[in-house]
């Protein structure tokens, strides 16, 4: 993690079983200060989990809570524009009848999709071995005691959080607007 004390996912994991266990041992002991102090790490943990999630998309960037901003693959980007210009199509086709552009458009919405899918797929794997990278390589810099490297390794684990956020949100935002079509 980087050394300006961003939120983890491990923290938050962790801090939720102590809560866990502490409610366990204020059940066992009825002690309603246990139970109090099993309440606020579970609250904790919770907190720090939104916290680690937490990202934001402003066209093809991502900016999560590690500060760190990842730039979408272009295949997510030339998907979108694609599924957007296909829709247009397939509607303008429809409602002018011309049925020659209804499935043009159909066909670019469709190649859209997938391009975006294959981007998508990139990033992820890209923001999972970064993450994991930066992890490792952190770890080892730390023990060396090389504090630059140990920051590089921080920067590039925080920018594939980032990155792997960012399709988490599209998938999100996509499951969301499937939902709301099939209603």
């Amino acid at each position: 993690m980087s050394s300006n004390d961003n939120t983890s996912s491990l923290k938050a994991v962790v801090d939720t079983a102590t809560g866990y266990v502490q409610s366990g041992i204020a059940s066992l002991t009825g002690s309603t200060g246990d139970q109090a102090k099993a309440e606020e790490y579970k609250n904790k943990g919770t907190v720090e989990s939104d916290l680690s999630h937490a990202a934001a998309k402003a066209g093809p960037f991502t900016v999560s809570s590690s500060g760190a901003p990842a730039k979408d693959n272009a295949d997510r980007t030339q998907g979108q524009w694609d599924q957007t210009i296909g829709s247009a199509k397939e509607t303008v086709g429809g409602l002018l009848g011309n049925e020659n552009l209804k499935p043009q458009g159909r066909e670019q919405n469709l190649q859209g999709q997938g391009q975006e899918a294959k981007g998508q797929l990139s990033d992820l794997g890209k923001g999972i071995g970064d993450r994991l990278t930066g992890s490792v390589g952190g770890a080892v810099a730390g023990l060396t005691g090389d504090r630059e490297a140990q920051a590089k390794y921080a920067d590039r684990h925080d920018e594939g959080k980032t990155r792997q956020r960012g399709v988490e949100l599209d998938l999100d935002k996509q499951a969301k607007a499937q939902e709301k079509s099939s209603s």
